[in-house]
């Protein structure tokens, strides 16, 4: 399809069907270059419209991206929660019972946010650019469900754990966070990363996502866990 076979979107149906063929062609670039290297004019080529005719359906690139990356936190937690539901009801705070839920649910979290690597790669952006230059209604939109979606994670984090509300929300705001972050550092499939992973004397730059979060999520579990029981 090239750019002048794509006619203007006339009703709210072909509007909505132009905003998802947008949506999908961004996902697609993203995902085999990154988002960072992707561009409107790059989205624009792939979708088979002018720039000027793409930009009237979102504002800008970081629209488009934030919109995706609203969608990739509710798939996220519709998810976890399938994958946290094979784990075991809440334990006392103490003991190896404890120890294994604590690596089990910290295994999930990290391993449900590896397995969508597109889903990584905009956690880093999103407080770096993607909420930068768009609309303040934008920003609110694309907020309001990634809280609620934080919130759902949370929740049921709660019935495996004795956390309260604030220890719960905590672990998946580090959970995702640490993913971005993590995710950035590990470069995976680039040519920083082979270039670490072939010089010994690099080779502690090496990230291994999953494990080094894992880790860290069971700490902070641990941890939280600890203080709310220290507190009751």
């Amino acid at each position: 399809m090239t750019a002048s076979d794509f006619q203007r979107a006339r009703t709210p149906e072909a509007k909505l069907a132009r905003e998802h063929a947008i949506l999908a062609a961004a996902r697609r670039l993203a995902t085999a270059h990154g988002v960072r290297e992707v561009t409107v004019t790059a989205i624009a080529d792939e979708v088979g419209m002018h720039k000027s005719a793409m930009l009237r359906y979102f504002e800008t690139r970081e629209d488009i991206f934030l919109r995706l990356s609203a969608h990739a936190w509710e798939e996220w937690a519709a998810g976890v929660c399938d994958d946290l539901g094979a784990v075991s009801p809440r334990t006392a705070a103490t003991g190896p019972e404890w120890e294994r839920a604590v690596r089990s649910i910290a295994g999930v979290l990290a391993g449900s946010l590896v397995a969508r690597p597109l889903f990584c790669d905009l956690l880093a952006h999103t407080p770096l650019n993607l909420e930068r230059n768009v609309s303040r209604d934008t920003v609110r939109a694309f907020k309001v469900r990634a809280v609620a979606a934080v919130a759902r994670v949370a929740a049921l984090l709660r019935t495996l754990t004795p956390l309260d509300a604030e220890g719960a929300r905590g672990v998946v705001v580090t959970a995702t966070s640490m993913a971005g972050a993590l995710w950035q550092m590990a470069a995976p499939g680039t040519e920083l990363r082979a270039f670490y992973e072939s010089d010994p004397e690099l080779s502690r730059s090496v990230v291994e996502v999953e494990p080094r979060l894992t880790d860290i999520l069971v700490a902070l579990l641990t941890g939280y866990a600890a203080g709310r029981a220290h507190s009751t």
